[in-house]
């Protein structure tokens, strides 16, 4: 016979939105139980840059535009939960870098000097030169100019590893998620032979969402993904960086971010616009040229000779929508007691998770007494793309 879980909400996929979103249900005394059919994280969370943006990167023609108004707010969260006094206490968590930075290689391009003239910006970028400079641009070759962003980028592993720490107890390993039906309506899932039934019930998986929906012979929300081919470079010559670098386009031309390996050295990953568009198409070498090319064109100061390079696919698993746009923030639609969602980005988790208490605050959902809950098995937690891919 099978066994019979009871709990107030039922989430499926534990990336950064499934997890801040448990952690948060448990602090507002929800029960909860979080199903992961793989690593916590290791879907696109431990892929992400850890960015969180503040939509300055949005705005680059001088208009504030949906995109940026949605996510304004959200490095503000990001803070007060790092410094321990936010809807989560999130102290643990390693900061990488307190700021972001725009990066000019030499002359603003036209639309940039509208950028950073408009009230997009205003209050949210400063100029920083010399020693304030990031430690990889301080270099006497270096001919550009840099912006600081109140934004800030934080240790994707870490940051896993304690929300899992936050709804220890509540995280359950399981393969074979289906439907369980009363009386021809969804009262809950059946996993892995345990039939847990629940108040409402959240999809959050990201890309395994859509086949969750198929298995539940759910067709709607639709879900759309856009790749990306990502590049990562390993070595002792590598200085800390966290920044957009600007061309005259309206999206940065690489984003840099640098991330601590077990063994001590920096790790450089890079996306923006060098891993979107044609670079999906390239292989592996061909992408790792591109972006060797590009590093030498602007810091040719940078000795690659030492470096290891690899590259990582990734497939951002969004709702659909027309023309394959990026969505301005986090998405939820409702039907009955299933609740299916994406954030977006890392940095909207917050925003997803606002949605979902305001979809349950609307239907008068409320924590209830469950018995407590069994022992259950626990995902392991997910590895950082450059600890597998890198020697």
């Amino acid at each position: 016979m099978a066994e019979v879980v009871s709990t107030d909400v039922l989430i499926v996929g534990a990336g950064i939105a499934g997890l801040w979103l448990n952690a948060r249900l448990r602090r507002a005394g929800y029960s909860t139980v979080l199903v992961e059919n793989a690593t916590l994280g290791g879907g696109q969370s431990l892929k992400s840059q850890g960015i969180i943006h503040g939509g300055t990167k949005y705005a680059l023609h001088g208009a504030l535009t949906g995109a940026s108004e949605a996510i304004a707010d959200m490095p503000r969260r990001w803070r007060e939960a790092l410094a321990g006094d936010g809807e989560l206490d999130l102290s643990p968590v390693r900061l990488l870098s307190s700021a972001h930075y725009l990066w000019s290689p030499g002359t603003l391009a036209g639309n940039l000097t509208s950028f950073f003239a408009s009230k997009a910006v205003r209050g949210r970028v400063d100029a920083v030169k010399g020693e304030q400079l990031p430690p990889a641009l301080q270099h006497p070759k270096f001919k550009g100019k840099v912006y600081r962003l109140a934004e800030l980028v934080v240790d994707t592993p870490s940051l896993i590893a304690r929300l899992a720490e936050l709804g220890a107890g509540s995280l359950l390993r399981g393969d074979q998620v289906t439907a369980l039906h009363e009386g021809g309506d969804l009262v809950g899932l059946a996993v892995d032979g345990r039939n847990i039934r629940a108040q409402r019930i959240v999809l959050s998986a990201g890309g395994g969402t859509a086949h969750l929906l198929a298995a539940l012979g759910v067709k709607e929300p639709a879900m759309q993904r856009r790749p990306l081919h990502m590049v990562l470079a390993k070595g002792t010559a590598l200085k800390p960086l966290y920044a957009h670098c600007l061309g005259g386009g309206p999206k940065p031309r690489v984003t840099v971010t640098t991330h601590p390996a077990a063994d001590g050295q920096w790790v450089w990953y890079l996306g923006g616009d060098i891993a979107e568009g044609d670079a999906v198409g390239r292989t592996p070498e061909q992408q790792i040229a591109a972006a060797q090319r590009e590093l030498a064109d602007l810091m040719p100061w940078l000795d690659q000779s030492g470096l290891h390079w690899a590259t990582l696919r990734v497939d951002r698993a969004e709702p659909a929508q027309s023309g394959l746009v990026r969505p301005d923030n986090a998405f939820l639609a409702d039907q009955g007691r299933l609740l299916v969602g994406w954030p977006t980005k890392l940095a909207l988790a917050p925003d997803f998770s606002d949605r979902v208490f305001a979809a349950l605050e609307r239907d008068h959902i409320r924590p209830q007494p469950h018995p407590a809950l069994p022992a259950l098995p626990a995902p392991a937690l997910g590895q950082a793309p450059w600890e597998t891919l890198l020697p």
